[in-house]
């Protein structure tokens, strides 16, 4: 793996990042992963070792929503399908240039990790747990003391950094909070050699055409799985 293209881990993004920059929220096995529970909701598994995937179950609750991400081998009959989320996985090889003038883009800390929950479960409910924050760096735009807009970074490899969470309060959009925020990430990740990606929902056509006008380009369309153990 160390000799091909790094950007071949996509194919299997949570597995990578619990094996490397983010194994320290990992638990599981040397075949099957997840996410710290309050961290993540996402498992992964070895892919050259499908039959090993029911493992997992040692590291589920029972009634709990999960998500995987790719083809899906045979699954254990505890486990059934809720939804498939087919996604469009785009990459971005340069830097984001935008016109206008600089908007003011702030970190974030534990400090905001309530009012970040809140605002990113308003927009985009079931991704994002209280700690998911800890997973990266994330900013934020605020107005009059409240934030109306955040982007951070998700699953991270040494050389991948996924952008997540990208999501502006209804009553503040059209500002181009977003597309700083964005950039803001992105670019700092190019001047370190790191590659930014990102999924968005197949049917969101509006920001797909976003995202290719900020340079993203599409790698391949890959599936998030939102399963529930029985």
């Amino acid at each position: 793996m160390d000799h091909e293209d790094p950007l071949i881990k996509l194919d299997n993004p949570a597995w990578w990042a619990l094996n490397g920059a983010q194994k320290t929220f990992s638990i599981g096995n040397t075949r099957v992963k997840r996410y710290q529970r309050g961290v993540l909701p996402f498992a992964a598994f070895d892919t050259g070792a499908p039959e090993s995937i029911g493992a997992l179950n040692e590291w589920l609750q029972a009634g709990e929503i999960f998500f995987l991400i790719g083809q899906l081998p045979p699954l254990p009959s505890s486990w059934t399908i809720e939804q498939e989320l087919p996604c469009v996985q785009m990459i971005l090889a340069s830097h984001i240039h935008l016109a206008g003038d600089a908007i003011p883009v702030a970190e974030l800390t534990d400090a905001d990790s309530t009012e970040m929950f809140d605002l990113i479960n308003k927009v985009q409910p079931g991704y994002y747990e209280p700690a998911t924050y800890r997973l990266g760096k994330y900013y934020g735009v605020h107005q009059q003391g409240k934030l109306v807009a955040i982007a951070g970074e998700r699953m991270r490899t040494e050389q991948l950094t996924e952008i997540s969470a990208i999501c502006t309060d209804p009553a503040y959009t059209g500002r181009q909070y977003a597309q700083h925020l964005t950039a803001h990430l992105c670019n700092s990740h190019l001047d370190r050699g790191i590659t930014p990606f990102l999924h968005v929902l197949q049917t969101n056509e509006r920001a797909i055409r976003l995202y290719e006008y900020l340079g993203f380009t599409r790698r391949r369309t890959i599936s998030f799985w939102k399963l529930k153990r029985q």
